[in-house]
């Protein structure tokens, strides 16, 4: 099985790195500025799980020779349309695109592009980060890559698609309700972004801030009467543990909350955004997220005036 990774980035090349120190035939499709890094310094990761160094294979958009197996499709969301056009050679019929994108609107891209067919649901469980030497590094010990089909078939690709996973140095798994899952974690990204990048700070800054905890909560019941409109209800068992997370782990920030503190770009559209639009289609009134959301398309604006 042939594996192509569109972007040698944090979760990109934290996954695609581990794959192909497995053994696995991995390739990246990645900008000359990190075809560049790679070929002189490689790929490296620095993680609680043991370091890996290689020199991976790698390709650049207009190189691609014929399709692969799979696709992992790892960039930012705002970056998904050129890289689609730059992807595209690699897709055969039977190909399949494994996208670990935030929300879910690049499903609806991937499927009008592709078709139906080649997409596959997956949900990465990652705190991972590039510092400014490139390298990869794990931030916390958690690293979790679930894929299955988004009508929960226990397909013959699939358990080959399991198969080639397997046995890489992270915890893989096939999924038969991946969708369910994919909703379950917008609920908890579109909760912790909003309300850290909102109050600029981590959750447990917010919750010591007089009424802080209060507010964490009303954020999140928000963003759950809107993905519960849209019929796609949260489990309870889901909902209780994200409370609970959200009160033992005070030190929390998001990557869309990491990215804003170091003056990148953010998901804002993806991640809050469509979530907005998505709650006004169904006329569920969301004020938070409202808020965060023209908090963030601020910051964005002073971004792109730099």
């Amino acid at each position: 099985m042939r594996l192509l990774v569109v972007g040698a980035g944090a979760t990109g090349g934290y996954f695609g790195g581990r794959l192909a120190g497995a053994g696995r035939d991995v390739t990246f499709l990645v900008r000359p500025a990190r075809a560049k890094q790679l070929r002189v310094n490689g790929l490296e990761i620095v993680s609680p799980h043991g370091g890996l160094s290689l020199v991976p294979k790698a390709v650049s958009a207009g190189s691609i020779e014929r399709p692969f197996d799979v696709v992992m499709l790892a960039v930012k969301g705002y970056s998904l349309d050129l890289a689609l056009d730059d992807l595209a050679p690699a897709v055969g019929p039977s190909t399949m695109i494994l996208s670990v994108l935030n929300g879910m609107r690049h499903v609806q891209r991937l499927q009008e592009r592709f078709g139906e067919k080649v997409v596959v649901g997956s949900v990465c469980k990652i705190t991972v980060t590039l510092d400014d030497e490139g390298r990869v590094v794990q931030l916390v010990p958690g690293h979790e890559l679930a894929y299955g089909e988004m009508n929960g078939v226990m397909s013959a690709r699939m358990r080959l698609l399991d198969s080639f996973m397997q046995g890489a140095g992270f915890y893989a798994r096939m999924s038969e309700a991946i969708e369910h899952e994919m909703w379950e974690k917008w609920v908890l990204l579109a909760t912790l972004g909003g309300v850290t990048c909102l109050m600029r700070g981590s959750i447990g800054e917010v919750e010591a801030a007089q009424g802080g905890a209060d507010f964490v909560m009303r954020f999140l019941e928000e963003v759950v009467s809107v993905i519960r409109a849209l019929g796609h209800p949260p489990s309870q068992d889901f909902l209780a543990k994200a409370k609970v997370f959200m009160v033992n782990h005070s030190s929390t920030i998001t990557s869309m909350y990491r990215d804003l503190l170091t003056g990148r770009h953010v998901e804002a559209d993806q991640i809050i955004g469509d979530l907005l639009t998505r709650a006004q289609s169904v006329g569920v009134a969301t004020p938070l997220l409202a808020a965060a959301y023209t908090h963030l398309c601020v910051y964005e604006i002073r971004l792109r005036a730099q």
